[in-house]
């Protein structure tokens, strides 16, 4: 039998049976539809993840001291660290929170005090005014930079510069707006006022230096400069276990692992339901080859050779749970369209899955096609005439 000839077939037969095919494909659609749409789910979140974390950079090194021995770190001993060829840039950070008020308007903010090379290493952007500079940090100046998101709250819009917060019952002088949205390595930008380090050591209380910021000389370096800030420490304090050190490459790195195996496991998940669809189909396979039997005695009776009846319930089995895969695909791509269109998000399908799924569901057809497709091979011409 030819391979169109049994297509014909297989098709004329399942719409032959509209209503049964389609509740026999609808565990297949449901089953490709789960696949697609959890796989490209957790492949567009992972990705939009991996994204903001390569546009950080990925020769970030961050360093915490987590015992009372940073005492004896000074931002002159941090200074020494550039002398690494592999170090391009140091910053020490001093972080707290706080109210910040304007008038009868007031908003909860994170403080950070920083050196201007933070705002290089981290790549934050100012849309108006400048940034906070070495002048300001040697003379202690009560000045800031405010996240778009405060100064919303604060002013109503972020045309702010040059106006007077009140941050701890100090006033700080507005130089510069961060841009809205934005992150830096573990801060978000909307709701951060950044002020000069030594400035905020005096107004946080805080003299020891507890953590800061390292940018390597590129990337092909970042292990060289990383191993420099862990002698650098392991020298200061004398305690391998009194300071974590963490790289951007060590976060994208790990958010790329749980990425996989969150979508491993909601295929998993998913697939399931397409065992399930498959066992409809073999169902109605087993249900029809007993409605034709008397078709098949006859096929038999004329000529017809067993891989010819063999092929014809095969096609059938997998024309149909292909049809399945394919309608799900399409629902698929229908409902991420209207998600998108909906929520501002920009999920999509890649080729990929969708050929997954599309061979994942002949195989389950081929699988489960297997049995009844056999069980009328081996059907008696004579007890297949005589059936009733």
């Amino acid at each position: 039998m030819k391979f169109t000839q049994a297509v014909k077939m297989a098709l004329s037969s399942i719409l032959s049976t509209k209503l049964r095919s389609f509740l026999t494909m609808l565990g297949i659609i449901i089953g490709v539809l789960s696949v697609t749409l959890l796989v490209s789910i957790a492949q567009s979140t992972a990705g939009s993840v991996n994204d903001t974390l390569s546009g950080l950079g990925g020769n970030v090194i961050s360093a915490t001291i987590n015992s009372r021995r940073s005492a004896g770190i000074k931002s002159s001993d941090l200074e020494s660290l550039t002398d690494n060829p592999a170090v391009q840039s140091v910053s020490p950070t001093v972080t707290g929170s706080g109210t910040a008020k304007a008038g009868r308007n007031s908003s909860d903010v994170s403080l950070k005090g920083i050196t201007p090379e933070y705002l290089e290493i981290e790549g934050t952007e100012i849309t108006s005014g400048r940034q906070i500079l070495t002048v300001d940090n040697e003379n202690r100046l009560q000045v800031c930079l405010i996240g778009a998101g405060a100064a919303k709250d604060l002013f109503g819009s972020t045309d702010c510069v040059d106006e007077t917060i009140r941050v701890k019952g100090k006033n700080f002088k507005i130089v510069g707006v961060l841009k809205e949205g934005g992150e830096s390595q573990r801060d978000s930008n909307d709701t951060i006022v950044y002020l000069p380090f030594k400035t905020a050591q005096r107004l946080l209380q805080q003299v020891a230096i507890q953590s800061f910021t390292v940018s390597a000389s590129g990337e092909d370096t970042l292990t060289m400069a990383e191993n420099a800030v862990d002698r650098f420490l392991l020298n200061k304090t004398g305690d391998e276990d009194s300071y974590t050190i963490v790289n951007q490459a060590e976060i994208a790195e790990s958010v790329s692992n749980v990425s996989s195996s969150l979508s491993l496991m909601l295929g998993g998940i998913a697939g399931i339901s397409l065992l399930v669809g498959g066992i409809g189909i073999m169902n109605i396979m087993l249900v029809s080859v007993t409605e034709r039997t008397r078709e098949i005695g006859i096929r038999k009776a004329i000529g017809a050779k067993k891989q010819d009846i063999l092929a014809q319930f095969m096609t059938e089995a997998v024309v149909l749970s292909f049809m399945g895969g394919i309608t799900g695909i399409i629902l698929s791509f229908l409902i991420l369209a209207v998600g998108n269109a909906f929520v501002d998000t920009s999920l999509s399908i890649s080729p990929a899955i969708c050929v997954i799924s599309l061979i994942f569901s002949a195989a389950v057809g081929i699988i489960f096609g297997l049995y009844p497709a056999n069980k009328a091979v081996n059907l008696k011409p004579v007890e297949a005439l005589h059936y009733e």
